[in-house]
């Protein structure tokens, strides 16, 4: 089982008058996960744990102040930060991260992408990016998705953050398993989850992954 690598990402929410939107950057397509449209992140840096006197919820807010700077050329501070979710990636990956997710307002529109690791950037609402998802215009990992997914019923940013604010994060750790009709990642809270058996009756928390490729994402805790 490979190292896990700590990280920690943010989705930026602005209002506009056509609803919510999500900042999302598109990855140089030569490293890590590339071409795909991501939020903006990267990994925690030592010298954050230290300052953080190796808290790592305070790691990570500080990395992902620093990496929405470097990347996006967006200041923000912690009092900023939401705690959204924090995700690891399967055992069955040759690379795996120890990701924390975090919700953040912005204001205006201006981003400064850096055009080495990030290449390009949009402006989405969480509704018509799983559009262009459908639609072979986009990439997303499953991490993307399912946050988006999360978000798509809210269309105003202080509804959305007041939402999960009072929630508690999400710990996901997905099994993975395949069936005849999908792969499934069953997601912690799942019935099948710790047994890693998807027939199994009771909750359902789980991304399927069909033939085609699409995705649908179930949540029945």
């Amino acid at each position: 089982m490979s190292e896990l690598i700590p990280s920690a990402t943010v989705v930026l929410l602005r209002d506009t008058p056509n609803g919510m939107k999500v900042l999302l950057l598109r990855r140089n397509s030569d490293i890590a996960y590339g071409g795909s449209w991501v939020f903006p992140g990267g990994r925690i840096e030592p010298h954050e744990f230290k300052a953080a006197g190796n808290d790592s919820l305070h790691a990570a807010k500080l990395a992902v102040v620093r990496e929405t700077g470097e990347e996006a050329g967006i200041t923000l501070t912690e009092p900023d930060l939401v705690y959204f979710s924090h995700w690891v990636t399967p055992v069955i990956r040759p690379k795996r991260f120890s990701t924390w997710f975090f919700l953040a307002p912005v204001t205006g529109k201006a981003v400064q992408i850096d055009g080495g690791e990030i290449h390009d950037f949009e402006w989405h609402t969480p509704v018509k990016a799983l559009e262009a998802l459908r639609e072979g215009k986009i990439e997303l990992r499953p991490p993307t998705f399912v946050t988006l997914t999360q978000l798509k019923p809210f269309t105003v940013v202080a509804d959305a953050l007041a939402h999960f604010s009072a929630r508690e994060p999400l710990l996901i750790q997905p099994n993975v398993v395949k069936t005849a009709d999908a792969i499934v990642y069953l997601y912690n809270g799942d019935a099948g989850h710790a047994c890693q058996n998807p027939e199994l009756p009771g909750p359902r928390h789980r991304l399927l992954q069909k033939p085609a490729g699409d995705w649908e994402y179930v949540f029945e805790l």
